[in-house]
């Protein structure tokens, strides 16, 4: 057993069942702590006012206490982590730094920069598995090839499940063992971080591990209904949990293991889901050009019309299709959007609109509390049918269709898109056919108070498919 270590919290801001940090405590006796608010993140970030620094802060508050209930405490730290880490290790004179896997790219040459500066010092780097059940090289074809249809890989992921230790790993224990840094700065406040506050909470998001815990305690009575009540955005059907699965205020291994004990239809599809997280991670760990690029090469040719109006429009939630606009309206008002829009929404602006899919995921990836550049990726790539496993190209939404179907009485579509509030329920999925004696009586005019459809969905969809179709003849 070592003397001291050093925990780095990264995407695992929690106590509770933390790999890293549990082999941290058992391997040494004493175990500081350190979270750093890497400037190479913020610094890109396009606004000051972002819900996720915001959780973060409140998380990492939330950390602070209970490290300090523990009789330790959390050093953080504002800076470059690859410099900092570093640096603070030797400062405090430690054996060895723990932190769980990250499987992005630029994680990865973190990481890298991290272990090798590390090394330098005569100083160990261990990293664990922490934020999915299979990682990197785990589940393989039988070939020995990563995976690249869901199908074959939740077969295997479902088979191996119940050879894996699901935990907890035993991170809380008595007071002693973590250690205190005399001379660690104060917790920044979000201001001094160069962040202003936001709507986060007052949308009645809960922060930290005991805000997961609590988000959870209110899904688990409703999960044998998830299978169904999961495609309709006008209930309360998902779990509201992956705000906390991206920044680690709870443990995936929780959750599935929830989900096995529950067993009901609704949990295994539940525990599907969580499948599709980790083989979204293995993609973009295995194929890492996903990023900025076609996984299917060939339609890196596609030629997008990329009208900046339309792009616009499709932002704002001003397309005239009303499902489309809520959508994106709950997106810009909360930062969260439902799966079923996700995918909705993602398809109108590709294949209805000609915009490269690209413009769409920057957008989500500056938008979203819950954006995760693996789920976020491939969600955008299956909608665009340029990814592994996607969409068939010749799939296209038909937003109205699907408005119907998933929002039948608009209770959604009037949330969000108030100037439709009166229309009726046949109505209000297409108000353009609206007479204007209709019109009148509803309270809004078409093409003043509301936009009339930016492109006719019937001619969009035969240009896309000739816009598929070209590349595939190639």
């Amino acid at each position: 057993m070592t003397n001291t270590a050093l925990h780095w919290f990264r995407r695992d801001l929690r106590l509770s069942d933390n790999a890293a940090l549990a082999a941290a405590l058992s391997a040494s006796k004493r175990v500081y702590c350190v979270f750093v608010y890497d400037t190479e993140i913020l610094d890109a970030l396009p606004r000051r006012n972002d819900r996720r620094v915001e959780f973060i802060w409140h998380s990492v508050s939330e950390l602070a206490t209970a490290l300090e209930d523990a009789g330790g405490g959390l050093i953080v730290l504002h800076g470059r982590a690859s410099k900092e880490i570093p640096a603070l290790a030797a400062r405090l004179g430690v054996e060895c730094v723990y932190a769980n896997n990250d499987y992005e790219p630029a994680a990865i040459l973190r990481d890298t920069v991290v272990e090798e500066a590390l090394r330098n010092s005569g100083i160990a780097f261990r990293t664990y598995k922490d934020q999915v059940i299979f990682e990197r090289d785990e589940l393989m074809s039988r070939e020995g090839r990563p995976f690249t249809v869901f199908n074959g890989y939740r077969k295997t992921w479902l088979k191996e499940l119940p050879k894996v230790d699901l935990g907890p790993h035993e991170s809380r224990l008595p007071r002693g063992r973590f250690a205190r840094s005399s001379d660690a700065p104060p917790v920044p406040s979000l201001e001094s971080l160069g962040f202003g506050t936001t709507n986060l909470l007052a949308l009645g998001f809960k922060p930290g591990e005991s805000g997961a815990a609590a988000t959870f305690a209110q899904f688990e009575p409703r999960i044998s209904d998830y299978g169904e009540a999961r495609n309709f955005p006008g209930r309360p059907g998902v779990s509201y949990l992956s705000v906390h699965l991206r920044f680690g205020t709870i443990s995936v291994r929780t959750l599935a293991k929830a989900a096995l004990r529950q067993g009901s239809e609704g949990a295994q599809t539940w525990l599907s889901e969580l499948t599709w997280r980790d083989f979204y991670f293995s993609i973009l760990f295995h194929f890492p050009h996903v990023v900025g690029n076609a996984f299917r090469r060939e339609f890196d040719a596609l030629e997008f019309s990329n009208r900046q109006d339309h792009f616009d429009a499709w932002c704002k939630g001003r397309t005239g299709y009303p499902l489309v606009d809520a959508a994106m309206r709950q997106l810009n008002h909360s930062g969260y959007m439902h799966n079923r829009l996700r995918m909705v929404t993602a398809s109108f602006l590709v294949k209805d609109l000609h915009v490269d899919w690209r413009w769409g995921e920057r957008y989500f990836a500056d938008e979203l509390n819950d954006f995760d550049l693996a789920a976020n990726n491939g969600g955008w790539q299956w909608s665009a049918s340029t990814g592994n496993d996607a969409q068939p190209w010749f799939r296209i939404f038909n937003p109205v269709l699907q408005s119907r179907k998933f929002d039948a009485d608009g209770k959604f579509i009037r949330r969000y898109v108030p100037e439709l509030a009166r229309c009726d329920d046949k109505s209000i999925h297409e108000p353009w056919k609206m007479s204007e004696a209709e019109q009148r009586t509803a309270g809004v005019v078409i093409g003043v108070d509301y936009p009339h459809p930016i492109v006719d969905h019937a001619a969009a969809r035969t240009s896309t498919l000739e816009m598929f179709a070209k590349v595939r003849d190639q």
